[in-house]
Parts: structure tokens; C-alpha cells; sequence
């Protein structure tokens, strides 16, 4: 389907052109001619309209991404699962991040040394108990919006992060991060979607907190799980752990 802002951009700047000369030439009358050169303005906004017009609506990307949360959700509520994700940097998981959620407990990610296959079920230890689901999540995904790998550094971390949120999904306003011991934490200003306690949010975290702990652990090019997520107002505090 054509788009409605071209094709309404192209139908009145044609307009325009035409009448335009007809009313000045030939009607002789100005206030005709400067409406048909209003229209030729307004043809050429609705076209730049168009171009700016993402590829995909907003609420077409809504609905695919709570069809994907309502769907592992779903997954992790049969089966139990309680276990806080770990997310993995793409050097750990077939050159592409995803996250880890433990069948039992919460994992130990000093067991992942070598990159781990490209399955559902993944085994990341040598325990037969050290069985995990891999899945994709909010954050994996955006981080090839990215033109480069963010480096271990916070202002680094920062600014990539900001970049997604901000930038490419328009659902904060500024972000803060800080470095400390095996902590990385993270403030987000004017979030648009903080954390509910629901399943989905309490292995994974909220769609904020999963960019946050993709950049982080792919910065780090280390295991990073998201320990404490907390809102007040429009403001998300986030904590994650830096495993090793």
C-alpha cells in the first residue's frame, strides 16, 4: 500500500504546478496564484512526511514486541522458570547476544567458557543440572542499531545506551551510568516503559533494563545479569551484576 503521506504530497504539489500559471496568467488573480503555490509547499511537506514516516507504525512494533514478551512468558510460566536471565555477549553465543535463563536456580555463568551452541536448550556447564533456555530479547536485537561496539568504559556504556533508548526507540530521555566493582549502574530518565511485576519482567527484565544489560555485557564482553530494577515516577534505576 502506497503511502498516504506521498501520495498526498505528490497529488497536491502537481496541483499546484498546474494551476498555479493558470490563475496567474490566465485568471489573473493573486490570491488564486499564491493558493496554488501554497499547495506546491504543502505537496513538498507531505512528501518529506513520508520520508521521515518509519517503514514499520510505532503500534506495529508494539504489538510484535508483546507478541514475542507474551509469548516467552508463556514458555518460562509452564515450565516454572524463576531464574534471573543472563545475558551473554555475541562472543559467547554463535556471534550473535542472547540471554540465558537457568532451568534450576540462578546459574553459575563462571561455567560458560567456550562459545555455547545455537539451540533453545543450551547446556553451559558440566552438571546435568546446568541446563538453560537461550532467547532473544529486546536488547539483543536493537544492539544492531549500533554502528560500532561500544568499549568497557561507563561514558562509552552511556552513551550506547543512550543511543537506543533515545535515539532509535524514542522511550527515555537521558541516561546515567556508573561503574563500581562488579556493578554497573544504570538511571533512566523520562522512561516510557519501566518494569511491572510480571513474569516476563522478573527473569528478563523491563524492555529498558534488557538494552541496558545487552550493551553492558557486550562492552564487557562478559556475562551480566540484571540484580535490581526499581521506578519512581519516570525515573528506572537499574543494577546489574557483572559475572565472571
Amino acid at each position: 500500500m502506497a503511502n498516504s503521506y506521498r501520495v498526498f504530497g505528490i497529488v497536491l504539489s502537481v496541483a499546484g504546478a498546474v494551476l498555479s500559471p493558470l490563475f496567474y496568467f490566465v485568471v489573473g488573480s493573486a490570491p488564486l496564484t499564491a493558493m496554488g503555490i501554497s499547495s506546491i509547499i504543502l505537496g513538498f511537506t507531505g512528501i518529506a512526511l513520508a520520508n521521515a514516516r518509519p517503514y514499520i507504525s510505532p503500534e506495529a512494533c508494539q504489538t510484535l514486541l508483546r507478541t514475542g514478551m507474551e509469548n516467552t512468558a508463556a514458555l518460562l510460566e509452564e515450565l516454572g522458570i524463576r531464574s534471573k536471565a543472563i545475558y551473554l555477549p555475541s562472543s559467547l553465543r554463535n556471534g550473535r547476544p542472547q540471554a540465558l535463563v537457568p532451568l534450576i536456580g540462578d546459574g553459575d555463568a563462571g561455567k560458560i567458557k567456550d562459545k555455547l551452541p545455537g539451540r533453545l536448550i543450551v547446556r553451559y556447564g558440566s552438571k546435568p543440572e546446568d541446563m538453560a533456555i537461550a532467547v532473544t530479547t529486546p536488547g539483543s536485537i536493537n544492539l544492531d542499531m549500533l554502528n560500532s561496539k561500544p568499549g568497557p568504559a561507563a561514558d562509552e556504556i552511556e552513551a550506547a545506551i543512550a543511543y537506543i533508548l533515545t535515539g532509535v526507540l524514542d522511550i527515555a530521555s537521558g541516561v546515567k551510568v556508573n561503574l563500581a566493582d562488579s556493578r554497573v549502574n544504570v538511571e533512566i530518565s523520562g522512561s516510557k516503559m519501566g518494569f511491572e511485576n510480571i513474569w516476563y519482567y522478573r527473569c528478563l527484565g523491563s524492555p529498558a533494563a534488557s538494552v541496558a544489560a545487552a550493551v553492558s555485557s557486550e562492552a564487557l564482553n562478559h556475562p551480566v545479569r540484571i540484580i535490581q530494577e526499581s521506578q519512581h515516577k519516570d525515573k528506572s534505576k537499574i543494577v546489574l551484576e557483572v559475572l565472571t
